[in-house]
């Protein structure tokens, strides 16, 4: 009996030859919302309902600085801030991904128009009074905020740039996590998972 030699122990590594990347591209996802919206949280869900995969972009700033968000924030003031998250946000090649963004994403056009070439852009839709709460349970979010403005500020003027951006609005205040993937699932456009054989 012949001994395998060293070579032929050596486990291939190469990966399946079938995968690659996609030759067209497919849509993603977009979640956009006030911090404490549950981005996230419904962005996981979403994203392993219909088995694509998940990024959320304040993880992906955190990962460029190796520093919390509230950290970066605090750092580089407000403006310097939107620059470097709208930077980070254009950057992104992505297909068939959920994607959460930072409340703050909207204050750049140049984002946003980058997202609505990915796929359609979701409202996660909650009212400024479950906002402050979960905020005030986790005050280190890293809120892009001026000096002088309040929470209620940013609010207001934000809720005018989510809905002029977003394709579908989802009420998420009487709704849990779940029943939010189920309202998205069943409301975006046909196209947007038709390729994907339809949520799971």
């Amino acid at each position: 009996m012949s001994v395998p030699s060293s070579a032929d122990a050596t486990p291939d590594r190469s990966g399946p030859a079938s995968i690659s990347a996609p030759a067209r591209p497919s849509p993603c996802i977009i979640l956009i919302g006030m911090a404490g919206a549950g981005k996230s949280t419904i962005g996981e869900a979403l994203a392993r309902r219909l088995n694509w995969a998940f990024m959320d972009s304040d993880h992906l700033i955190e990962a460029i600085y190796a520093a919390r968000l509230q950290d970066v924030t605090d750092a580089l003031g407000k403006d310097a801030f939107l620059d470097v998250e709208a930077s980070v946000i254009s950057s992104i090649k992505a297909h068939r991904t959920v994607i959460a963004t930072g409340g703050s994403v909207v204050y750049r056009e140049k984002a946003m128009r980058h997202l609505a070439s990915l796929g359609p852009l979701v409202h996660l839709d909650v009212p400024l009074i479950i906002v402050e709460e979960r905020i005030a349970r986790n005050p280190q979010r890293g809120l892009a905020i001026g000096p002088g403005q309040t929470l209620r500020d940013i609010f207001l003027e934000r809720q005018e740039l989510y809905t002029r951006y977003a394709t579908l609005c989802c009420e998420a205040t009487c709704k849990n996590p779940q029943q939010c993937v189920d309202w998205i699932v069943e409301n975006l456009p046909p196209q947007v998972i038709a390729a994907d054989g339809a949520a799971r």
